[in-house]
């Protein structure tokens, strides 16, 4: 019946809602955390890197909505350390060999690539993934809650 049909494009559009509402989250949450910590590492940051941590929160909610209680945390941190590296990569690639615009260089860095990403920075990010990894499969249970 009509009725019905109506219910269920309403459920549907809700359920996007949620997910437009908890993608939107994740970001700001990820854009104002990356910035934070650059600000306290290096004292100061940089607009794109606030994009740069909203994407790689958001890509650590899908992770950890995949990997918490599934697999090995150490799994899912490593895959989650090299995911943002890779982002970190392509984002230098953009912004400071493209575009010029200087934000980082880890040329002075051992086991650096390019300047943009090194072996040293992967290692805290996996460090940091075991929190944050836990951080967004809690988010996600309590937004899904709403």
């Amino acid at each position: 019946t009509l009725s019905a049909i109506m219910s269920g494009i309403c459920l549907k559009m809700m359920c996007v809602i949620k997910k437009g509402a908890y993608s939107l989250i994740l970001f700001l949450f990820g854009g104002i955390g990356y910035s934070f910590i650059e600000v306290l590492w290096r004292g100061f940051t940089h607009w794109s890197m606030f994009l740069l941590g909203g994407f790689c929160y958001l890509l650590m909610g899908i992770l950890a909505e995949q990997c918490c209680g599934r697999l090995p945390l150490w799994f899912c941190c490593f895959f989650a350390a090299l995911s943002i590296t890779f982002l970190e990569f392509i984002t230098g690639c953009v912004v400071n060999l493209g575009l010029g615009w200087d934000v980082w260089n880890y040329a002075d860095q051992p086991l650096n690539l390019m300047g943009q990403v090194c072996l040293g920075f992967t290692s805290l990010w996996f460090l940091l993934s075991i929190p944050v990894s836990e951080l967004a499969f809690w988010m996600r249970k309590k937004l899904n809650r709403l």
